[in-house]
């Protein structure tokens, strides 16, 4: 039985403005319905493959904040929206998220700030006890961002695009244990990355959208593991053709 916040999504392209540069996005063009099959489902692809605008739209369908953040968390830095929050539907499961987040890369600093404005009457002691003893603010960007992570709730929703641009390897691969800790205990995940690491997390749900459409594969065949592997283990090799092809007139 799929016990997700979130089951699956729909989308009615007649709701999407025939002039938008939604329709110019090939896998998401050809995307009318999507389940998602496990407690972590994660969207690999090439940049403007349309990873980052589908998971946007589904957290804004949702209710969060298109910035990030909670879903009572309400700020704007600046008006991006895609629109293909209208035309999508998801469908929502038994079982209802009691707290979710939603993060993104580039605005986390501005999470974090809400954070803080959050607070309310809470001692600083006892509120900056959760994230390791320090304001996320006196933190680095990956030290705050693994420290907000660690003090979520181990059951709620959370869908996170490129959580790995602040990340070391060693931090990604502790995000990849929170990840697996908290899906085991009845979390949900919605991710979209490039990062061959937290691909390859256990039992996850990888969905692709290279090749003009959103389709299932394995951690191997992404061409963010291949491209790794080939570099890790021909980096010479790799490195003398690009260089010897960048410098040839």
């Amino acid at each position: 039985m799929n016990e997700n916040f979130i089951r699956g999504i729909r989308i009615n392209w007649q709701q999407v403005e025939q002039g938008s540069y939604l329709h110019a996005i090939p896998a998401l063009r050809s995307l009318h319905a999507l389940e998602f099959t496990a407690p972590a489902t994660l969207f690999v692809g090439e940049n403007g493959t349309g990873k980052s605008t589908l998971l946007e739209a589904i957290a804004v369908a949702y209710g969060f904040n298109p910035e990030g953040g909670t879903l009572n968390y309400r700020f704007s830095t600046y008006d991006e929206g895609s629109g293909l929050s209208n035309a999508l539907l998801p469908v929502k499961g038994v079982r209802r998220a009691k707290f979710g987040c939603f993060f993104r890369a580039e605005s986390f600093f501005n999470v974090a700030s809400k954070a803080e404005d959050y607070r309310g009457p809470t001692p600083k002691e006892a509120y900056y006890a959760r994230y390791g003893g320090r304001a996320l603010h006196e933190q680095s960007h990956g030290e705050s961002f693994l420290a907000y992570v660690a003090a979520l709730p181990r059951a709620g929703l959370y869908l996170m695009d490129e959580p790995e641009a602040a990340l070391s390897p060693q931090r990604q691969l502790a995000l990849l244990a929170h990840i697996h800790a908290m899906a085991g205990q009845g979390a949900q995940f919605l991710i979209a990355t490039h990062s061959p690491i937290l691909l390859g997390l256990p039992g996850a749900q990888l969905l692709c959208f290279d090749g003009g459409r959103v389709h299932p594969c394995q951690w191997q065949d992404t061409a963010s593991y291949q491209v790794t592997a080939a570099f890790l283990q021909r980096r010479d090799a790799m490195l003398r053709e690009m260089l010897d092809e960048e410098g040839a007139p």
